[in-house]
């Protein structure tokens, strides 16, 4: 216990050096620093959660429907509730996400992001494609994978992504509005982030979860970075267990670049 506090302690004073540096290849490499300790973590809260929900219901991080309702249950400490009330109802956010075209161009979607998520999304623009300009989004995440297509797709499509006042954009959700050419955040919307779980039915030892985390890790930091948004979102989301979320600020959403004012270039996307 001593020397996990002592690992928390020296990530917490990392993180506030990296967030206040310059950016540039020394930030890169403290980063990547970061992101390993961070994994240790992971997996310490794998198996702590895995144990502790055998006598708590509602939360189970290795069931494949284990996603965050509002607000997050078992939440300990900081955060707790979200910062603004969100409209939707908790049982529509919990139904396998559905996609609706709105007038104005606007796509919204709706719910978890299941498994199978990006193909029906990817079969949704293929058939509407030139109508679609703004991808509103109101969804607790789900699969980390098919937020990952999905963003991808929008990306290449260049399209926008947009989250209303009292809607909801938490867990893997963000990495689906970082595809966006244009990323809105509207007042009163909740965005929240936190660490990756294994959501597979599958028992993993802790090297096979090690690794999964390090994988999937990877590959999020790369597509944030490809996509503009900048490290400090990452961070948060790394270092806030899955039973909780970390909600971010109007102005962390700008400053770590997941918002934009219309008029920010953003990256372009990876197409290779």
């Amino acid at each position: 216990m001593i020397a996990r506090a002592q690992l928390q302690g020296f990530g917490q004073r990392l993180k506030s050096y990296l967030l206040s540096a310059d950016d540039g290849t020394l930030m890169r490499h403290f980063f990547h620093g970061l992101l390993v300790t961070s994994l240790i973590f992971i997996v310490i809260d794998w198996s702590e959660l895995s144990t502790a929900n055998q006598t708590r219901p509602g939360f189970n991080p290795m069931q494949p429907d284990a996603v965050p309702i509002l607000p997050p249950v078992l939440t300990e400490g900081e955060p707790q509730n979200a910062p603004s009330e969100i409209t939707a109802d908790p049982d529509t956010l919990k139904q396998a996400i559905r996609f609706e075209l709105k007038p104005g161009g606007i796509l919204s979607a709706e719910g978890s992001i299941e498994p199978g998520a990006a193909a029906r999304f990817a079969s949704e623009i293929e058939a509407r494609g030139e109508y679609v300009k703004t991808v509103l989004l109101d969804s607790p995440g789900g699969a980390v994978g098919d937020a990952l297509a999905m963003s991808k797709l929008i990306r290449e499509k260049k399209l926008g992504t947009k989250v209303a006042s009292g809607g909801l954009c938490a867990s893997s959700c963000p990495i689906i509005m970082a595809g966006g050419v244009s990323r809105e955040a509207e007042q009163g919307a909740v965005i929240g982030v936190h660490q990756i779980f294994n959501g597979s039915t599958e028992k993993l030892s802790p090297e096979q979860a090690m690794s999964e985390a390090q994988r999937t890790t990877a590959d999020v930091s790369r597509h944030l970075e490809e996509m503009g948004i900048k490290s400090g979102v990452w961070l948060h989301a790394m270092e806030t267990p899955p039973d909780r979320l970390y909600y971010l600020t109007t102005e962390e959403m700008k400053g770590f670049a997941l918002t934009t004012d219309g008029a920010t270039p953003v990256a372009k996307a990876n197409t290779k």
